[in-house]
């Protein structure tokens, strides 16, 4: 009970003191100079706004008329534009607490002085964050730093960290206060968009380097995120002086209870790794699992991204790429071997058509010429004669039901201008000596009908 009554205590005090800073303040107010100051920041503020009212558009028509820009230069000017009237705020009072602290006393202009200092800091604050790419992170580094610099300004911080240090709980030997909270969030923040910058600079001289394979690439950029993250993420907590032994112990405990959990996310996590590292498929192959024929976009730490030829992104598992079949047309090589399958007439010579059949797959596009087509008789069936025909491409990427399309459609103009027939089952009806062919008489139409 001690600690929460340390804790009240703390808080009346601080109530206490802000009251009778605030009925100080309000007291001082009816001086002459400081409703002079209150005066001032009014007409600071009502001119500044007709300054904006008149500069805006003229420096909306300069920014259009800079096509020549880079792009991060006309970004960083559409935000100057939209802060414009703080910035002239900002300009307008500090030249007036200047010629004020010439032309008078200091303290005549004390009030201006904090507000010159608070709009500053938060007119650089609103800048610096822009900086920071994830909007909900941007807002809560602003909106937290402005509560800080505003606390620091007016001498109020030592006051809000005993209060925040006062408000703890005790875990085991572990004791954590929202200060200490606080401490860890904005130091891990600041580490976090340092290995966010170093991951991000690293990964793109790791993608230029030809002499690194895709999958070796995707695996190093994994390693190296996870190392700078994780880094981050244990050093915050050793600057603020957090214990790690007993948070190794607890994580240990969460890790065992996660893994009974998570058990299909740890395995498709560890068969993602396992894909990375022998290397058996990478971004941009071609590869066909059960149904799902596509190439591959990009590995992640859980699924791989596949897109097939009517532009379908399929998320597979890690595991299913481990445990099922997986044909890969663009494993070892880009060569790959289609086969079809036709037939035609017995009264049709086989060897002519075998070597139309040939001469029509070779004059294809995308058939290789090099690796010539082969053509071989594989049965006699029913009504046909019935034939294979085999050849290579070695773009799969382009698509496999296209260039069989453009295969039969050869060997359907081959077969027209050389007389060649393609049949299909007939069947011939016989009607027995003294049998009769029955029809069923039209049926009268019935009233009403």
């Amino acid at each position: 009970m001690e600690p929460a009554t340390d804790t009240l205590d703390l808080l009346k005090q601080t109530a206490l003191r802000l009251w009778g800073e605030a009925e100080m303040f309000l007291g001082t107010l009816l001086r002459p100079w400081n409703a002079w100051q209150l005066v001032i920041l009014a007409g600071l503020a009502l001119l500044a706004w007709l300054l904006y009212r008149l500069l805006a558009p003229r420096l909306y028509d300069w920014m259009r008329a800079r096509e020549g820009w880079p792009k991060w230069q006309l970004r960083w000017m559409v935000v100057i534009h939209r802060r414009l009237p703080m910035v002239i705020f900002v300009a307008l009072i500090w030249l007036t607490v200047w010629i004020m602290r010439e032309v008078t006393w200091p303290s005549r202009s004390y009030l201006l002085g904090v507000v010159a200092n608070l709009a500053t800091a938060w007119l650089v604050i609103s800048f610096v964050t822009r900086l920071i790419g994830n909007p909900l992170l941007r807002t809560v580094a602003r909106y937290g730093a402005w509560i800080w610099v505003s606390l620091a300004i007016l001498g109020l911080t030592g006051q809000a960290a005993t209060l925040l240090d006062r408000a703890a709980i005790n875990i085991g030997q572990v004791r954590l206060s929202l200060w200490l909270v606080l401490q860890a969030a904005v130091l891990l923040a600041l580490l976090i968009l340092v290995a966010r910058f170093l991951a991000t600079t690293t990964a793109a001289r790791i993608r230029r380097n030809e002499d690194i394979s895709p999958s070796m690439q995707v695996l190093a950029v994994k390693f190296l995120q996870v190392m700078l993250y994780g880094a981050a993420f244990f050093l915050a907590l050793r600057i603020v002086g957090v214990d790690l032994t007993g948070l190794a112990v607890l994580s240990g405990a969460i890790g065992v209870g996660l893994g009974f959990g998570l058990q299909k996310v740890v395995s498709n996590l560890v068969s993602g790794i396992i894909l990375l590292l022998d290397r058996s498929i990478k971004p941009g192959d071609v590869i066909s699992l059960g149904e799902t024929f596509g190439w591959i976009n990009a590995l992640g730490a859980r699924y791989v991204s596949i897109t097939t030829r009517d532009g379908k992104e399929y998320l597979i598992p890690n595991e299913d790429l481990i445990t099922g079949q997986v044909v890969n047309w663009s494993h070892s090589n880009d060569f790959v071997r289609l086969d079809i399958y036709f037939g035609t007439a017995y009264a049709d010579d086989p060897h002519a058509v075998r070597r139309i059949a040939v001469e029509a797959a070779r004059g294809v596009p995308r058939v290789l010429s090099d690796r010539d087509p082969v053509c071989h008789i594989v049965g006699f069936g029913d009504s046909s004669v019935d034939y294979i025909l085999r050849f290579w491409i070695r773009d799969p990427t382009g698509g496999l039901t296209n260039i069989r399309g453009n295969v039969y459609l050869a060997l359907w103009d081959a077969f027209r201008d050389n007389g060649i027939s393609i049949p299909f089952p007939q069947r011939e009806v016989k009607v027995l000596e003294g049998s009769t062919l029955a029809t069923s008489a039209p049926r009268d139409p019935a009233p009403g009908d």
